[in-house]
């Protein structure tokens, strides 16, 4: 074939719209901006999920697919928390104001994102709600009264025991409040306003055996070492 007559094919298949040239754009290859992405999916994939699981659970932090957390935490707060962190925690900023990535309508996708998939209606039925963050002084005499009354019974020993002073070490006193307040369905361990003391536990109850539990850490985890004196 003549050069001529190939270089006119190849001009009718570009012409056509059949041949489609390397590096050449089609409408199928659009990528939207950073700050125009507003599905949940794709946010709380790129930005939650390798820390608080795929779907929500499972990662190695708390579960928010957890229903009695979503129903605990408002949409103030929970937004709060997505873009400026939790001081004290691994929980970092992720709003552009507070030096992230995401702008505050990609906050405000995120937290109804979690409402429409993790929250419940009817999950805290006839239980007054606690505060996010407490604000009661708690006493550690108190709380382990409270512990021996509440938690013990599964808490006591083997490897759902959480007196570890080395484990209380790897957890703030915000996590312990969490985990009281709104428990952990993954492991069965009901919330504040379950089977937990016979009746929900009360704020200062709560307070109190955060403070308890807290005073069992230790300064230097896993300390002493094998070996060392």
């Amino acid at each position: 074939m003549k050069a001529s007559a190939l270089a006119g094919c190849v001009l009718l298949l570009v012409i056509s719209g059949c041949a489609r040239l390397p590096g050449r754009p089609n409408s199928e290859a659009d990528v939207p901006r950073p700050d125009a992405v507003m599905d949940f999916a794709m946010l709380y994939g790129q930005n939650c999920a390798g820390c608080h699981g795929v779907h929500g659970e499972k990662g190695a932090a708390y579960d928010l697919a957890n229903p009695v957390y979503e129903s605990w935490v408002d949409d103030a707060t929970l937004a709060k928390i997505i873009g400026e962190g939790e001081s004290g925690t691994l929980m970092p900023a992720f709003a552009k104001s507070a030096g992230g990535f995401l702008t505050d309508a990609q906050v405000t996708a995120l937290v109804r994102g979690m409402r429409t998939e993790w929250r419940k209606t009817g999950t805290l039925p006839g239980q007054p709600p606690l505060r996010y963050a407490g604000t009661l002084n708690g006493d550690a005499g108190r709380g382990e009264r409270v512990y021996q009354a509440a938690c013990a019974k599964c808490h006591q020993q083997g490897p759902r025991s959480i007196t570890s002073p080395t484990y209380l070490a790897l957890v703030n006193d915000k996590t312990i409040r969490t985990i009281v307040v709104a428990g952990r369905p993954d492991i069965g361990q009901p919330d504040w306003g379950g089977d937990i003391a016979g009746r929900a536990l009360t704020d200062q109850e709560v307070a109190d055996v955060v403070a308890w539990l807290a005073s069992q850490r230790t300064q230097a985890p896993g300390k002493p070492y094998p070996g060392t004196r």
